[in-house]
């Protein structure tokens, strides 16, 4: 006798590994595992629909089964079946094409027994794969193995790869058939035509049966597309087959790359397949792939999971044709470390387009700017021009060049594109905001008249920025394959007849790490600590950079940066635009510092001697109450009208020091200290310098080009500003390129603006000279 079972689902456990499901009596009822005599008899039909005998039949049946809900619950209720019934919440599954409700059905299935592979799959996770993010290998991956179940691989569907089980019609026997060839050999009939292996074709193929002399017949079910796409690096080569001399060359894979949730999809089916046939000596190791990139998913601007239903995907080609490829795939790169989940937006996209790739451009655009005014070209292998002695912050660039070289390599080999991304992008930050910009004045030189002595600084700011440039499209290539490809044959392929065609074909960089100076790295970065802090004490002092100032005080703590502060003082000088670059000892002037007793500690211990503490703490001269500051915030301890002090015992205040005519600044390591008074003579010169700035706004907006001499007119009735022009005018000269000032209006000048520059009025007109 058989128990027969109603239910949605049946779940049983099997000591084998294996379950076999077969059919039974008809195309709704199956037999579940023949030992335990079990006839599972499901109950909704492949419509959805209840399912049940007419005669004497619940009102449900015939029902949808989302719609007879209600009805089940009454009929178990007057049947007195009902323990109780009640509203579970939680998310329910839809087609995403239709939205309909999904339903889910106990089927026969095909199983291959992996759960007996579970301590293979395990090791091989461990010794082999490299996980990128690391975390994934014992977590979100290494949990799944851990309760690995049966792979059930077969489907009911018409496409698909059809499995190659016959099971004979007479006995039941079952055989795996493990070629076309032996298709063929064992085939009732002419041999089959097999150019197109897959359904109906192979479904009309009958093979004899070995046990009974029988005619058997495919089964009909396809095998699951996952087991397809771990079979990929097999069936790329018709391994074993042919091409096993290939196949032993490209076997495993160097890295695959797929979203977070394949953990349970094609990065398994890969890693499951190679475990079995390894375990059957046809692969040479029990893994397909030996790094595996495993990428978040990507989430609309408010962090919400794409969707076309909600409405907030985003066209690609929308953005493509707004920012360019190149944009696209930057933003992807910086935005977050691969696995993490990213937000992503077109404006998104923008702002790391003008962030980075618009930061490059324009110093590439700069760079190709002055060359060509200059007829620059770089050195080519037959060229016997000696290479120009590079200055400090040559030899800064290239050093920082170089180790962003070793931090681009070390990254990308570990598959880690947003640290390489990154330190790319912190590095075209200081090549075009440092290096550039402090080396205007060097591709300037000829086009404003420099001496034939500043020439040789010209070549070598020219050699160093197209080692750089030609450097950064190698190093970007893989990233940004456009822009890079753009620079590249512009600066090299076109210039230098034994460099590559494309940079894709181009050599890797190496860094030099005799290049590496650590040294100079560290000093430039102390020299743009102290111009920050500088810029900030000019801010809160409300001067503007262009107003000349006659002295900065610098404040460092160790005797080797207070060199380095010397030996780069005309940096800083340019930098802060002040005249003198001054030492201070380390805290003088910088900070004020009140010190008073912590009376809830000091005042139990020490009674009537607080107030004599109080009095002294608070008359300490600007230098002693700086020492005694630092030296308990350093945890160490003071004495004090013959008290010994401790960090717990004081309550210290600071604040920015400096007088009425100073602006101070600091941070953690240094501190600056400004001279803000302004003599006539620097104000004179910073009315010059705000003239010269408008006069360059006007040269752009008049189209003119950069190495384009001029004839230019300046007229204001102000005295001041009439006086420092004229002071100034040699200066002004010099950086608008004019070759002549008139102080008077002109009418025959092609480009005018009327200006206010601290309250004068100034009319600047211009023509080409």
């Amino acid at each position: 006798p058989r128990r027969v079972v109603t239910a949605d689902f049946v779940s049983m456990e099997e000591g084998s590994g294996i379950v076999h499901i077969a059919p039974a009596f008809g195309e709704d009822d199956y037999v579940l595992g023949r030992e335990q005599g079990l006839l599972f008899r499901q109950p909704v039909d492949l419509r959805g629909l209840i399912t049940g005998e007419p005669a004497g039949a619940p009102s449900f049946v015939g029902k949808w089964v989302k719609d007879a809900d209600a009805e089940v619950i009454d009929d178990l209720a007057q049947r007195g079946r009902l323990l109780r019934h009640q509203t579970i919440r939680h998310t329910y599954p839809f087609c995403w094409r239709c939205d309909t409700p999904l339903l889910y059905y106990a089927k026969p299935s095909w199983y291959i027994a992996t759960s007996r592979l579970r301590d293979s799959l395990l090791d091989s996770n461990e010794r082999l794969i490299h996980w990128h993010p690391e975390h994934i290998r014992r977590g979100r991956y290494g949990d799944w193995l851990s309760n690995n179940v049966d792979w059930a691989i077969s489907r009911e569907r018409y496409w698909g790869t059809p499995l190659p089980f016959w099971r004979c019609e007479s006995c039941g026997r079952t055989d795996c058939v493990g070629s076309f060839d032996e298709l063929r050999r064992r085939a009732v009939g002419d041999p089959p035509d097999l150019s197109d292996p897959h359904r109906p074709v192979v479904d009309d193929v009958l093979i004899r049966c070995d046990e009974c002399g029988g005619e058997a017949r495919r089964v009909p079910e396809v095998a699951d597309a996952w087991f397809d796409s771990g079979a990929m690096p097999y069936a790329q080569w018709h391994y074993p087959f042919e091409n096993q001399e290939l196949f032993a060359e490209r076997f495993p894979a160097d890295f695959i790359c797929e979203a977070v949730d394949q953990t349970r999809g094609w990065f398994y089916s890969l890693h499951a397949e190679a475990v079995l046939l390894h375990r059957a000596e046809a692969v040479p190791e029990p893994t397909s792939f030996r790094h595996v990139l495993s990428l978040g998913h990507i989430l609309d601007e408010q962090g919400e999971k794409m969707s076309k239903s909600r409405g907030n995907v985003v066209d690609p080609w929308s953005v493509l044709d707004a920012h360019g490829a190149d944009a696209l795939r930057w933003y992807c790169y910086v935005a977050s470390p691969a696995g993490n989940p990213r937000r992503f937006s077109e404006r998104l996209v923008g702002e790391a387009q003008r962030r980075f790739l618009h930061t490059l451009w324009n110093t590439y655009a700069f760079f190709v700017t002055y060359a060509n005014i200059d007829g620059w070209r770089p050195a080519g292998s037959t060229d016997s021009r000696s290479p120009a002695e590079p200055l400090d912050l040559d030899r800064w660039i290239l050093s920082e060049l170089h180790a962003t070289i070793q931090r681009v390599t070390a990254a990308l080999g570990d598959y880690d594109a947003t640290d390489a991304a990154r330190a790319l992008e912190r590095f075209v930050d200081a090549l075009s905001n440092w290096y550039v910009r402090r080396s205007r004045r060097r591709f300037w030189s000829s086009a404003r008249g420099g001496a034939a002595a500043d020439q040789a600084a010209k070549a070598a700011a020219y050699e160093t920025l197209y080692a750089v440039l030609t450097t950064l499209a190698r190093l970007l290539a893989p990233l940004t394959p456009y822009l890079a490809e753009e620079i590249w044959r512009n600066l090299a392929a076109e210039q230098d007849p034994d460099a590559a065609e494309s940079v894709h074909l181009a050599d890797w960089p190496k860094a030099d790490a005799a290049r590496i100076d650590e040294r100079l790295n560290a000093e430039m970065a102390l020299v743009q600590r102290v111009a920050s802090l500088g810029r900030a004490a000019r801010s809160t002092a409300g001067i503007k950079v262009r107003q000349p100032l006659a002295s900065v005080s610098v404040a460092v703590p160790t005797a080797a940066d207070a060199e380095a502060i010397q030996r780069h003082a005309a940096t800083i000088a340019d930098e802060l635009n002040v005249k003198e670059v001054a030492l201070a000892a380390a805290g003088s002037g910088a900070r004020r510092y009140t010190i008073k007793p912590n009376l809830r500690v000091l005042g139990p211990r020490l009674g009537p001697q607080l107030p004599a503490l109080r009095s002294a703490l608070g008359s300490l001269a600007p230098e002693l109450a700086a020492h005694i500051a630092q030296t308990v915030e350093a945890g160490q301890r003071v004495e004090v009208e013959g008290v010994s002090l401790g960090p717990d015992d004081l309550l210290i205040e600071s604040e920015a020091g400096g007088g009425a005519d100073s602006a101070s600044a600091e941070d953690e390591l240094c501190s600056v200290s400004l001279d803000t008074h302004i003599s006539e003579t620097l104000a004179r010169e910073g009315l010059a310098r705000e003239t010269i700035h408008r006069i360059q706004s006007l040269r752009r907006e008049s189209g003119l080009h950069p190495a384009d001499r001029i004839r230019l007119a300046l007229d204001t009735d102000d005295a001041e500003l009439t006086a420092a022009l004229q002071a100034f005018e040699p200066l002004i000269a010099a950086e608008t390129l004019a070759t002549e000032i008139a102080h008077a209006p002109d009418s025959s000048h092609e480009h005018r603006v009327a200006e206010s520059i601290e309250g004068a009025q100034l009319t600047v007109s211009l023509t080409r000279a």
